[in-house]
């Protein structure tokens, strides 16, 4: 495998992330109560999915490090799906699963940021252009998945026995 750039890793990172978010829609969507935020879930995971298409499409332009920084993508989806699979069980709720959103696409929209500081530092304008697209896009998915944590948990009986 070929050795990555902290750039290049952060690239993988975020692409795995992308991967993981689709992964999570889909799990969310299917959870109790989700039919209200049906079509949120819908766009962010066809965001997502565009997101890992673009990042995709510039990594196939770095030669002899597209496969490495693929695996380092595939890596991360891994632990982020762990982490759903840890969060969200048979007796999850849409704000459980809108819980885990919040949380997730914080750590997205930072993995974005961090990446913008890399591309900055090393003049990379392709990778720039990219988070100038996605890094609007994933602040939106963390604003809607606390705006809607909130909605579900103002619908909750705070006295009810869980």
């Amino acid at each position: 495998m070929a050795e990555l750039t902290n750039l290049e890793e952060k690239l993988g990172e975020v692409i795995g992330l992308a991967q993981a978010a689709k992964v999570a829609t889909q799990k969310i969507i299917k959870l109790d109560e989700a039919e209200s935020v049906k079509d949120v879930l819908e766009r962010m995971n066809e965001e997502a999915a565009e997101t890992e298409n673009r990042a995709t499409q510039l990594v196939s332009t770095l030669e002899g490090r597209k496969t490495a920084i693929l695996e380092k993508a595939s890596e991360t989806k891994s632990k982020a799906s762990d982490m759903l699979s840890t969060y969200i069980d048979e007796e999850s709720d849409a704000l459980d699963g809108f819980e885990f959103l919040t949380m997730a696409e914080a750590g997205e929209v930072g993995h974005w940021k961090v990446l913008q500081t890399m591309a900055k530092s090393a003049g990379e304008q392709n990778v720039l252009q990219l988070v100038e697209w996605a890094l609007p896009i994933q602040e939106r998915h963390f604003s809607e998945a606390q705006e809607n944590s909130l909605k579900l948990a103002a619908d909750e009986d705070p006295n009810e026995k869980s």
